[in-house]
């Protein structure tokens, strides 16, 4: 088990010095995919989607899929460990993507390869992907289209502290467009598209979601971004927003979405009506074994792969939440450590039947 932390260590400490932004992480990929077949597991890789299946493979047996990113953000300012270094300093090893979601990545790995010629009740199936940051289409999804069968559990990787997150929010981003009439500003005259876009924001922000979850909590509308104007002494005929919806499991995507534009001015248009929300019943076998674990369940308030899967899931991997996207972003050491057992643990202790 010691050696398998140490490589797991050393192969994050590679991904996390080569830049890996979204779409642009093929160096990354290229390093997961020599490493596993360095271990001797023959690979497939879609785009930068590199998968790998167990070694005895039986079609009649469900199927577990393992998913992790090696995309990142990019690296913003306030650094003052290098953000490319990868360097290990009081049990923390720095660097942009350690703990979202590195840490989670090369756990999973080393659980894979510990479990890969075992003969566990399921196959299992991993998927080191891209695009996770930006959902891309050469995600994840690109992956589950193509392996060309419908996986029956996921378990995503990212930073829960090992604890089990049963409901993940959907989202919807939606621009908003409101078409008013110019003018000049000294004159009674012109619709001001900016006070109609006031009217609205206050019905956004004060609307209360009745239908609440007892893991996600209400459906959350926050407006993020406005623009109009384009002189002091023009009124503005337009206005443009944009609304971030995270949405629990009482609604569908379309039900927030129609509702919001029955009560505002502006013309809404979602950019997607794919991030649903998703989850897993609480009496599955992984939340069931999870728990006998001292693992505790949650929903989670952000998005991840989890939304491409369309089986049951659930996303549980080492690190924290709080710490992604962050300066002087880490993972400690420990938490690989804990990340790599419980995994195992985890999977070995699982049964699952079609």
């Amino acid at each position: 088990m010691k050696a398998l932390i140490d490589e797991a260590v050393e192969l994050l400490q590679q991904l996390i010095r080569v830049q890996s932004y979204s779409g642009e992480e093929s160096a990354t990929g290229d390093i997961i995919q020599n490493y596993l077949e360095d271990h001797g597991v023959n690979t497939h890789r879609i785009y930068n989607n590199i998968i790998a299946r167990s070694q005895y493979w039986d079609g009649e047996r469900p199927t577990v899929v393992l998913n992790s990113h090696h995309d990142t953000v990019g690296i913003g300012a306030g650094w003052t460990e290098d953000p490319l270094g990868g360097v290990i300093k009081d049990g923390k090893l720095y660097g942009r993507g350690s703990n979202d979601a590195g840490g989670c990545l090369v756990s999973l790995m080393a659980a894979f390869l510990f479990l890969r010629d075992k003969r566990l009740s399921f196959n299992l199936m991993l998927i080191a992907s891209g695009e996770e940051e930006n959902f891309g289409s050469r995600g994840v999804s690109a992956a589950l289209k193509e392996i060309e069968m419908t996986p029956d559990l996921g378990i995503i990787g990212e930073p829960t502290e090992m604890h089990l997150a049963i409901a993940e929010k959907g989202l919807i981003v939606i621009d908003g467009e409101i078409q008013g009439e110019g003018g000049h500003a000294a004159r009674d005259i012109g619709k001001n598209a900016i006070y109609l876009a006031i009217e609205d924001l206050r019905y956004i922000k004060d609307y209360s979601w009745d239908r609440v979850s007892e893991v996600l909590g209400r459906t959350k509308t926050t407006v993020t971004q406005i623009e109009a104007g384009s002189q002091h002494n023009v009124i503005p005929d337009r206005c443009h927003y944009v609304i971030d919806c995270r949405v629990n499991e009482r609604y569908t995507l379309r039900e927030v979405l129609d509702e919001l534009q029955r009560n505002t001015h502006a013309q809404l248009t979602p950019r997607s009506l794919r991030w649903h929300p998703s989850g897993i019943p609480i009496d599955h076998p992984v939340v069931k074994r999870g728990t006998e674990m001292g693992r505790r369940i949650f929903g989670s308030p952000t998005l991840s792969d989890q939304v491409h899967f369309s089986c049951p899931s659930v996303k549980i991997g080492p690190g924290v939440s709080v710490r992604s996207h962050t300066a002087d972003e880490f993972i400690r050491i420990t938490e690989i450590e804990e990340g790599i057992r419980i995994y195992i643990e985890l999977l070995e202790g699982l049964h699952l039947v079609r």
